[in-house]
């Protein structure tokens, strides 16, 4: 059984742990790690997403950030998210090669495969800049069908305007395009651009 930290509004576990059935049972508040894929092509960003099992308990089918997954009681944020692209994508990275862009909240109450389902989660979002050749990614088949590139600011605006093919947290995306900005801000007065 997976159990996870029972954290605060900014994330901090409080001393509390919590089985995920309960967590999502409840809607208690727990962590997750998102970590982004993303390459330039055609000077454009793109952003690797997976498509989902059709097992899934939340969002069967759907294409979703690159890689994500719970943060287990005691673990740390940025060794979750190393830990995700292990073992849904075969990708081996290391600390450095993944910048934190900042956090963000996920909270809804729905129903999937006639349960309910609330979430509650502060998502901790690490991005992967590395080249990655998505025809030699390992998948974690219960987890994850396929993985496809999709243009960036596409795909924000797709999901804002709630496409079933996506169920991407706008949220998730907002992080990453602040995290862009910034990057580009920096290269802009460093004169790399």
């Amino acid at each position: 059984m997976e159990i996870f930290d029972v954290v605060d509004e900014n994330g901090n576990p409080v001393g509390e742990t919590v089985g995920r059935g309960r967590a999502h049972a409840e809607g208690i508040r727990h962590r997750t790690a998102h970590i982004w894929i993303i390459r330039e092509k055609d000077e454009r960003v793109q952003v690797l997403l997976q498509k989902r099992s059709a097992e899934k308990d939340s969002f069967p089918g759907r294409f979703d950030t690159s890689s994500a997954g719970h943060i287990q009681a005691g673990d740390e944020p940025r060794e979750s998210a190393l830990r995700e692209l292990k073992e849904e994508l075969g990708i081996e990275a290391e600390k450095e090669d993944l910048d934190f862009a900042g956090t963000f909240r996920i909270q809804y109450d729905l129903e999937f495969h006639g349960k309910p389902f609330r979430d509650n989660e502060v998502a901790f979002v690490y991005v992967y800049r590395k080249n990655v050749d998505e025809t030699r990614l390992v998948l974690q088949t219960e987890e994850l069908e396929c993985t496809e590139w999709f243009d960036l600011e596409e795909t924000y605006r797709a999901c804002l305007a709630r496409d079933q093919k996506f169920c991407v947290p706008i949220g998730g995306l907002k992080v990453l395009m602040e995290y862009l900005d910034n990057v580009y801000r920096e290269d802009t007065y460093a004169g790399n651009s």
